[in-house]
């Protein structure tokens, strides 16, 4: 099974279907602390590159992992096969810009706006 005394065994799948990080990991250890393993580990010769544990989401069966909870917590040793590795799916998401946000804001304004002409 995929867990192992204390521990469990994981890989994070990437967006192009890579997997990086495969270890085994304490149950005791917090999310954000293994997304942090996450960002300095990460290939550099990747496209898209996290630069803080805020940009990324981990996701396990269908639900994504709580910052503040530890492994044990998110309850990732179930549902998995016997002698196997848990994959868990990484997504990148950076931050919005503040420039962009009001830019999106300006051209929603102009799209919802009617003008009438009558000739």
């Amino acid at each position: 099974m995929a867990e192992k005394e204390g521990g469990v065994e994981l890989k994070f799948r990437i967006y192009d279907g890579t997997d990086i990080g495969h270890k085994t990991y304490a149950s005791s250890m917090t999310v954000s602390t293994l997304k942090q393993k996450l960002v300095a580990e990460w290939p550099q010769d990747k496209s898209v590159i996290p630069k803080s544990v805020n940009e990324l989401k981990l996701i396990h069966a269908g639900k994504i992992l709580e910052n503040n909870k530890t492994l044990a917590d998110s309850k990732v040793t179930f549902g998995d096969l016997p002698g196997g590795v848990i994959t868990m799916h990484v997504l990148v998401q950076p931050p919005i810009t503040k420039k962009k946000t009001e830019k999106n804001e300006e051209e929603l304004k102009k799209l919802n706006s009617c003008r009438c002409v009558i000739l």
